[in-house]
Formats: C-alpha cells, structure tokens, sequence
C-alpha cells in the first residue's frame, strides 16, 4: 500500500525520518472498517510526530495523517473522524483520558487506505468537493469547537483570533464571519492579515496592538507570546479559549489577578466530538464556506508539501490526493 509514514524521529531534521512510498498493510481491528481515500490533509500534528511529539519510537513505522475523505465499502462519501477513543466509552469522544489520534496508537490517514471504527464516518454534504472536505476534521473542528461549544458567543458579539495564519486561526475566521460574529484578527505577518480580511475579518491588527475595543471572547493557539494581550483584550466576564501553544506553555506574567479581578473564564479546547464534525461539514456546504487551501499535492509529492510546513510557508491547508 502507498503511505506516507515515519520511520524515524528528529527534532532538528524531522523530514529525515520521513517515508514516502509502499508499505506493508498494517494490523488494525478485524471489526473496523475500510475507506479508500480520496484526498488528506497535513497538519502540524504530522510534524510533531517525526520530531517525536506525542509519538513514542516504539511505535514507528506510522503512517502519518488525521485528516481524509473517501469512500466506504458501500461506495458512499465520508469523512474520517480521526479521534479513536478507548474501549465501551460513551459520551464525548474529547473527554475520554485515553483517547488518541489516527497516526498517535492506530495508522493514520495519509495513505490509499484507512481503516477506523464504523461510528467514525461522517457523511460528506452533497455539494461539498473532496479537497474542502478533507480540511474539516483536526483544525476546522478545533474551530468550530472553540467558537461554537465553548467561546459563548453569539452573532453579534467579538471575537479576537489569535495567529491569523495558523489553519485553526484561519478556520476560526471564516466560521466566525459566516455565523455572524465580528471577528478581528492579530498578526505579525502583513499579508496573512490581508488574508484574514479576505476571510471575513472585519478588522486586523499587529500582534499586540491596543483594540479599539474590550471583546467578549479570545481563541488563543499561539501561547506565551499573546497570553498578557489576550486577557488584556477581554472586556470583564469575557472568555479565552485555548487550544494550543505553538509560542510555547509558559507565559513571561500569568495575569492571575487580572483574570480573577476581570471575573475571565479560561476554557481548553480540544478537537471535537463526532456529531460537532457532522454539523461543521453541514455548515460549510450551506453556507458556502470555502476552507482556504494552500496548495494541492499529489500524495507521491508529500514530502514536499511536508518541507512546505516544516519551512513556515504554509498559508491555509496542504491537500493530498491519493
């Protein structure tokens, strides 16, 4: 089978370990079922994971990827839920303490094939092309996570996105804009702000600029970096949500008294459930929201389009067609 795997672990050369070409069908549960891929998607989780990241060595050969969309054994068009939780759980699948990723215990989706558990099929909305598809399962349902269940917004009301270059922070621009919600954006980077406004942002701003205003929730990926402008930005009673912590986990001021004084809410956000991936592809397709992808690869090119993320070059989704 063609995959794209990790053979071995480097935190100063990650793409060193990086395989891509025929490996054996791996191992997986007789009772799961198989999808043919049509197209994937990169994430920095894939990164990770050749560097070492949530990845034990033991484990290795993976193959790589969260992110696919197929067809099952019925011919039908799906999306791969690729959060796998621990045996008889019940209940919200980001709950579980022993959940993983497709790619983190169970191979991954970068590949012509997959196999997941049956409940881990969504169906794709008619309408909705292959390529968008396959951006919504990791960083467009952290998103619709962040926004939606656990940012407590509402049309009308602001939010700050953190990073406007990352693909959680660009997912999170567009779904915010097309509920509804006044979106603003931070960036150090000129032209990823100019792509935020293109998004749907209604206003941008450098990375630690003073707001006109205090807005009622932050969706926070970068970290260290922002954390003191994130709680600054929000009014009292408002709400930082986090997801990641690409800047690092430990904040030069913590800002405790002005989160206790403020009354602030400090909310983890992780992924999403499989219902709140139906409802995002749902969403998507009626609202004609158009995920932005940096560049479509042949999987047989994976390798550059991993150099691509690896080198900070990326501006939207990397895709794979298999």
């Amino acid at each position: 089978m063609f995959a794209v795997a990790a053979v071995s672990q480097s935190t100063t050369d990650p793409l060193a370990g990086l395989h891509v070409g025929e490996l054996a069908e791996p191992a997986v549960p007789a009772d799961w079922v198989t999808v043919d891929v049509v197209a994937s998607a990169l994430n920095h989780h894939d990164l990770w994971s050749l560097k070492g990241v949530g990845l034990p060595a033991d484990r290795l050969p993976m193959i790589l990827g969260c992110d696919a969309v197929g067809h099952d054994a019925q011919g039908n068009r799906v999306i791969v839920y690729p959060v796998i939780t621990s045996p008889n759980w019940a209940g919200d699948a980001t709950m579980d303490p022993r959940r993983s990723l497709l790619s983190e215990v169970f191979p991954g989706t970068l590949a012509e094939r997959v196999r997941v558990p049956v409940g881990n099929l969504v169906p794709v909305p008619e309408g909705l092309p292959w390529e968008q598809a396959a951006c919504l399962p990791t960083a467009w349902l952290t998103a619709y996570r962040m926004i939606f269940t656990n940012a407590g917004v509402a049309p009308g009301d602001t939010i700050l996105v953190q990073g406007a270059g990352g693909g959680v922070a660009t997912a999170a621009i567009a779904l915010g804009a097309a509920a509804g919600i006044r979106v603003w954006a931070t960036s150090r980077d000129a032209a990823k702000l100019e792509v935020a406004r293109e998004l749907g942002a209604a206003d941008v701003f450098a990375s630690g600029a003073r707001l006109p205003e205090r807005v009622d929730a932050v969706l926070e990926t970068v970290g260290a970096a922002t954390w003191s402008h994130s709680v600054n930005a929000l009014r009292p009673g408002g709400t930082i949500v986090i997801s990641g912590a690409t800047s690092g986990d430990a904040p030069a001021r913590a800002e405790l008294t002005k989160i206790f004084f403020k009354q602030l809410r400090v909310v983890g956000s992780t992924m999403g459930t499989r219902e709140e991936l139906a409802r995002l592809a749902r969403f998507v397709a009626d609202r004609g929201i158009s995920p932005l992808i940096d560049s479509v690869l042949p999987l047989a090119q994976a390798r550059e389009g991993f150099a691509k993320m690896a080198a900070g070059e990326v501006n939207g989704k990397i895709v794979f067609r298999t």
